[in-house]
């Protein structure tokens, strides 16, 4: 009797144990059947947009190549980044204004490098002579996940980072990874735009010129290894139970 219940007492606890365990899967960012991805771009290739939080390097001169921007600087303190530690950075406020010396507040969000270039160009040619405007995007940043436990964060470095090279960047696709799911996770995370893009032929290799944006997330979908993750689940469960089986051996002997 006294070894009956301790057998109930620990084949009790494994039970427990297993239907306490839960697998916990490792893809993310599922869809579920005949999710409707929203329609690529297809003048994604043309350029970066700006965006809110966007931190951009300000520089202004005159036609002919003289620099404007140290004559501007009493009007530089509002607008610059981190204080002012730097004269030429501006930040791109959560309502997509952004504070210029001279011209002050104006709407950068949601023009391409070139359209804002232009824009300003018109605005301070009210105060100076064919003004000649440079930006440029720093911290622009997108997250790639290739793989299971692969994640990374990189810097678009380039005006016009593109979906391919910012793959290539990280290494390329892992063996593991689905060519032809990959996604992109775009704009606010509440309401996102999530696009769908198969690498896996030639014929899906004509979107791959697609411009990332900053805070982009690039999800490549891992291969599923049902054998694989069955092993892996079940193995500390026999793991217990043979333990168990031991235990319940030797407590029998010593009775």
């Amino acid at each position: 009797m006294k070894f009956k219940n301790k057998y109930i007492l620990i084949l009790a606890s494994v039970l427990v144990f297993i239907t306490s365990c839960n697998v916990v899967p490792s893809i993310m960012m599922k869809t579920e059947k005949g999710y409707e991805f929203d329609k690529i771009p297809t003048d994604s290739a043309s350029g970066y947009v700006i965006s809110s939080n966007d931190i951009i390097d300000f520089k202004l001169y005159t036609n002919d190549g003289t620099k404007l921007i140290d004559l501007t600087a009493l009007s530089l303190n509002e607008g610059r980044v981190n204080g002012g530690n730097s004269l030429s950075n501006f930040l791109v406020e959560s309502d997509g204004m952004c504070k210029l010396p001279i011209i002050g507040r104006v709407k950068l969000r949601g023009k391409k490098i070139k359209e804002a270039e232009d824009f300003l160009q018109e605005q301070y040619a009210v105060y100076y002579k064919k003004p000649f405007v440079q930006l440029k995007v720093l911290n622009r940043r997108v997250t790639i996940f290739t793989g299971i436990g692969k994640g990374v964060v990189i810097n678009l470095e380039n005006e016009n980072t593109t979906l391919i090279e910012a793959i290539g960047k990280v290494g390329g696709l892992p063996k593991e990874s689905k060519a032809h799911k990959i996604k992109v996770v775009r704009g606010d995370m509440k309401d996102p735009q999530v696009y769908l893009f198969d690498f896996s032929t030639i014929k899906g290799i004509k979107n791959a010129g697609f411009v990332l944006q900053a805070n982009d997330i690039v999800y490549v979908e891992p291969q599923k290894n049902t054998v694989l993750e069955i092993v892996r689940d079940v193995a500390p469960i026999v793991s217990l139970i043979t333990t168990t089986i031991t235990l319940i051996v030797l407590i029998n002997r010593l009775d």
